[in-house]
C-alpha cells in the first residue's frame, strides 16, 4: 500500500527590498538637515544683528528729516573728518605695530618645543583671561604722569612726555589689547609651513635670509592678511580704551557716536557714523580677501619655483 505524502507548505515569497534613495534625494536630505541646523543661528542673527542694522540705515537717512542730510553734514563737518582720519590713522598704527610684535613672536612659537610653546600661547591668552576694565586701568597706572612709562623716558632723557590723554598712548594701550588677535591666526597658518623649505632653499644656494623671504613670508601671508584684517576692523571700533586713556580733544569715532547718541540724541547723525565705519569695515574686507588671494598665489608660485629648481 503506497505511503500517504503530507503536503508541504510552500516558503513564504520574501519581501521585496525597499527602494534606496537616489543620489540626488540623499543629498538633497542633507541639505535640508543642514539647513534645519542652521536655522536657530540664522533667526537669531536676523533678529538681534539684521533688523538692528536697517533700523540704524533707515534712521540715518529720516531722522530728524528725510534725506541725506545726515550724510551731508558728515562730510562737511571738518570735525567728523578729522575724527574719521584719526580713527584709521590709530587703526593702521596699530594694526602695523601688532604685525611688528606678532610676526617674529608667532614664529618663535613654531620653533619652541612643547613646553615653551604651551607657555608661549599662554601668555598670548592671558589677555583674554583678564577683565578689560582691569587691563586698560593697569594701562592708566603705567602711563599717567609720574608713572612707570613717564620715568623711563626720563631716564633716557625724555623727559616731560606725556601719554595719558594722547593718540599716542591710546595706540600704545590698543595695540597691547589687540595683540592676541594677530598672533593667533598668524600661528595658525605658521605651524601648518615645513621648516624643511628653509633647509631645501639654502641646500640650492640660497642665504638664510633670502630662503625666508622666498619661501616662508610668502606661504605666511594668508596669517598677515587675516590678523592684519581682524585687528584693523576691531581697532575701528575700539571704545573702552579710548574712552578711558584718551581725551575728548583726541576722539576716536566710537567716541562720537556715544557722544551724540547719549549726549546731543542725534541718533540720525550717529547711524550715518555707524554707516560709514561699517562701508569702511566691508572696504577694508574685501581688500584684505583680495590681498588673501594674491597671497595664495604668490605662495603656490614660491613653491613651484622651488620644485622646478
Amino acid at each position: 500500500m503506497p505511503a500517504s505524502t503530507q503536503p508541504v507548505d510552500a516558503p513564504p515569497p520574501a519581501a521585496a527590498p525597499a527602494p534606496q534613495p537616489g543620489p540626488r534625494t540623499a543629498a538633497r536630505r542633507r541639505r535640508v538637515a543642514a539647513l534645519l541646523l542652521l536655522l536657530p543661528a540664522c533667526v537669531a542673527l536676523f533678529l538681534f544683528f539684521v533688523l538692528p542694522l536697517l533700523n540704524i540705515v533707515v534712521g540715518s537717512f529720516t531722522d530728524p528729516e528725510p534725506g541725506l542730510g545726515n550724510y551731508v553734514a558728515l562730510f562737511t563737518d571738518g570735525y567728523t573728518l578729522a575724527v574719521l582720519g584719526r580713527t584709521l590713522l590709530v587703526a593702521l598704527v596699530v594694526t602695523l605695530a601688532g604685525l611688528l610684535l606678532g610676526y617674529p613672536y608667532a614664529y618663535m612659537m613654531t620653533l619652541a618645543g612643547p613646553t615653551t610653546r604651551a607657555v608661549m600661547v599662554t601668555v598670548v591668552l592671558v589677555p583674554f583671561w583678564t577683565s578689560m576694565m582691569a587691563r586698560n586701568f593697569a594701562w592708566m597706572v603705567l602711563i599717567q604722569d609720574g608713572g612707570v612709562l613717564q620715568k623711563l623716558f626720563g631716564l633716557v632723557g625724555l623727559d616731560g612726555v606725556t601719554l595719558l590723554g594722547t593718540t599716542t598712548g591710546v595706540a600704545l594701550s590698543m595695540t597691547q589689547v589687540l595683540l592676541p588677535f594677530m598672533v593667533l591666526p598668524l600661528f595658525s597658518v605658521m605651524q601648518q609651513i615645513d621648516h624643511r623649505l628653509l633647509l631645501a632653499g639654502q641646500s640650492l644656494g640660497a642665504s638664510r635670509l633670502s630662503a625666508f623671504r622666498k619661501v616662508y613670508l610668502p606661504l605666511s601671508l594668508p596669517g598677515v592678511v587675516s590678523g592684519a584684517s581682524l585687528v584693523f576692523v576691531l581697532a575701528l571700533g575700539f571704545y573702552v580704551t579710548p574712552a578711558l586713556l584718551g581725551s575728548p580733544q583726541h576722539a576716536l569715532i566710537a567716541q562720537v557716536i556715544s557722544v551724540r547718541t547719549r549726549e546731543l540724541l542725534d541718533f540720525g547723525g550717529a547711524g550715518a557714523l555707524g554707516v560709514l565705519i561699517l562701508i569702511v569695515t566691508l572696504i577694508a574686507l574685501a581688500a584684505s580677501r583680495r590681498l588673501a588671494g594674491a597671497g595664495s598665489a604668490v605662495a603656490a608660485h614660491a613653491v613651484a619655483a622651488g620644485g622646478d629648481r
